[in-house]
């Protein structure tokens, strides 16, 4: 056995290894590697001579969900959103999103991106023992119930009131084409229910106009135009439109005016511009305490800029003034300003098509019913306050029951800012 055994040993010692070099002393395995580069070099040399497209291509921006929801799509989402309250439903997300994917009108969008849609939109997502909901945030609701309030006072009290836009068109699209009310083809037209139609955005041919204009339940204003040639080739008109000339419009059209009017605004850059405008974290220091001793405050100078910056904080809303609001003040008007992200309460977003086709063609007897539509969202956005409010105190009341009976779960509220 020894002997067969040392000769087995004896035998395996011939055996040759695998070559695993060249003679030139280059591994086998990376010839491999070699010819696949060559070939992925061929490859690519390929596509790109008869893909060219794609490289062209490889620079065009991906719209995001941000890009696709305009101004009106915005507020559709809203509405649905309120739409889920007024059934007296928690809305969550889930909810949302199936009442959003299910509007033919509005572009398609996931549930992660709606949720951060809704964050734009200043929603605020409230954890709860069994249900999340989205509900706006307190300033919004804040802010609107005061606009609502206001605007009813003023109607109580006979007083006129004016609403003012901006917008911009394509020369070559203010022809007398013909106008049909009946067909829905975008969102805009879904929110205005058949009153108008029209693009969302002019076609981007011709010379671009910028369009301000002002109106009431008496039709536009006479002499209230204003429309000059864009220099810019953007599609945003608040590039062009600045303090200064919004400034000197409304300077002319004050003595058009019918006495003791309202004029509502929403709060676009131009229409806010500040009066003794406070300080910010940009601001030099000796300036940030000048601003202050003027304003009555008593400084320690060796206090330190957020120091500071705390005082300006503080004071800023007790001193904020607005150009446009004092210079309607001083004529015996006043001015009443939109809460954000709330369009569809000023009615001549609802001409905004028209007036591309046409601005004769938007006479008061429309206007009324622009006005008309406006009034009846005013009372459903102060209805749907009121019922949140009862949806929101009723699972209270029904969390605390359980809670009494035995059930040990606990309601936590989250704002998420």
């Amino acid at each position: 056995m020894s002997m067969a055994s040392s000769s087995s040993d004896e035998d395996a010692q011939y055996v040759p290894s695998p070559i695993k070099k060249h003679k030139m002393g280059k591994a086998i395995s990376g010839e491999y590697w070699v010819l696949a580069n060559v070939r992925s070099r061929q490859l690519l040399q390929h596509t790109r001579r008869h893909t060219r497209w794609l490289l062209q291509n490889k620079n065009v921006k991906k719209k995001s969900f941000r890009d696709l929801f305009d101004e009106f799509a915005k507020n559709a989402v809203r509405r649905h959103v309120h739409s889920i309250w007024f059934r007296r439903e928690i809305p969550t997300i889930d909810k949302i999103h199936q009442a959003v994917s299910a509007d033919d009108n509005l572009p398609s969008i996931s549930r992660t991106n709606l949720f951060h849609l809704l964050k734009d939109l200043d929603f605020r997502y409230c954890k709860r023992s069994r249900n999340s909901a989205m509900a706006e945030k307190n300033e919004i609701v804040d802010w609107r119930r005061m606009y609502l309030e206001n605007i009813k006072k003023y109607r109580e009290d006979g007083r006129h009131i004016y609403f003012l836009d901006e917008t911009w068109v394509n020369a070559g699209d203010c022809t007398s084409k013909t106008w049909v009310d009946t067909i829905v083809g975008s969102h805009r037209d879904a929110f205005l229910k058949g009153l108008s139609t029209g693009a969302v955005n002019p076609s981007g041919k011709g010379k671009r106009l910028i369009v301000l204009h002002i109106g009431s339940e008496d039709g536009f204003l006479p002499g209230g135009l204003l429309c000059f040639e864009s220099k810019k080739n953007t599609s945003d008109y608040h590039d062009e439109m600045n303090g200064d000339t919004f400034r000197e419009w409304m300077e002319g059209i004050l003595p058009l005016l019918k006495p003791n009017s309202v004029i509502v605004v929403d709060n676009a850059s131009y229409h806010s511009v500040t009066i003794d405008k406070a300080p910010s974290s940009h601001t030099l220091k000796a300036d940030i305490i000048k601003w202050l001793e003027n304003k009555g405050e008593v400084i320690n100078h060796s206090m330190v800029i957020p120091q500071l910056l705390l005082r300006v904080k503080r004071l800023k809303p007790l001193h904020k003034k607005y150009v446009i609001d004092e210079l309607v003040k001083a004529n015996n008007h006043t001015i009443l300003r939109l809460p954000p992200y709330h369009c569809e309460l000023n009615p001549i977003e609802l001409v905004i098509s028209l007036v591309i086709k046409g601005i004769k063609r938007v006479n008061a007897e429309k206007w009324q019913n622009f006005i008309s539509h406006t009034n009846k969202l005013e009372k459903q956005f102060y209805e749907v306050d009121n019922i949140i409010d009862e949806v929101l105190s009723a699972e209270k009341s029904d969390n605390l029951l359980m809670t009494l009976t035995g059930d040990t779960s606990s309601e936590t509220d989250s704002d998420s800012d």
